[in-house]
């Protein structure tokens, strides 16, 4: 029941409460939700550049603005909406396409790279996973900001830190294993990077071909992850 209630709870946060997202995304990262999502961007290699889930738009403008030429995608009309709105706001053309990331309508290898900010379970789906292979050119990347964990001893984050484990948020998501995700057409690995006292958790997946490593660890390695979830 309580995760049912959990599950309707972040439903409606990402639907018809989509106009509070932004509030709850500071409240639960102290102000650092942004630059958390921000910390993808140095591991972009190519100017085009597709976001999964893209929520109310913050990532996508920071890529534009970055020089990248980006594409988002998203299910939720309402984050659809807001995302729109923020782009009008500051005079920024990005098309944003409402679709379903197992099923992308784009051509194969037309985008350099894929992001993904705190996912839901959808990125561990063999079907997104080959999708997004399929639309990213051979040296195209995956970049997954997978969780951050906030640091510090103060009483709030403290507070914040029980809230996430009360309601899931500590367990290592998105998930999958090496298996999955090599039968996709990738190989990941993480990376953490240090914003303030926080520290935020990457996976970064690459084409596996026969010239790359295979000793990489998969999403989900790492014990580290933030609400609210998309």
């Amino acid at each position: 029941m309580w995760k049912r209630l959990l599950r309707f709870g972040f439903r409606l946060l990402y639907n018809e409460l989509a106009w509070t997202y932004d509030f709850v995304a500071w409240c639960v990262s102290l102000g650092k939700w942004n630059a958390w999502g921000q910390a993808a961007l140095k591991y972009l290699r190519g100017p085009r550049v597709l976001e999964l889930a893209h929520g109310p738009g913050h990532l996508l403008l920071t890529l534009k603005q970055a020089g990248h030429r980006p594409i988002g995608i998203d299910m939720s009309p309402y984050m659809s909406r807001q995302a729109a709105r923020r782009l009008h706001r500051a005079s920024v053309a990005i098309p944003l396409v409402r679709c379903r990331a197992q099923a992308l309508p784009f051509r194969s290898a037309c985008f350099d790279d894929a992001v993904a900010s705190f996912p839901t379970e959808y990125i561990v789906d063999p079907q997104t996973l080959r999708e997004v292979a399929r639309v990213t050119g051979r040296d195209g990347r995956l970049v997954v900001v997978a969780g951050a964990n906030l640091g510090g001893r103060g009483p709030l984050p403290r507070l914040i830190e029980h809230v996430y484990q009360i309601t899931g948020q500590r367990d290592p998501v998105p998930r999958g294993d090496e298996s999955t995700f090599g039968q996709s057409g990738w190989i990941v690995h993480t990376e953490h990077e240090r914003i303030g006292n926080s520290t935020v958790l990457l996976a970064i997946g690459e084409k596996s071909t026969a010239e790359t490593p295979r000793a990489q660890r998969s999403i989900g390695s790492d014990s580290a992850s933030s609400a609210p979830r998309r």
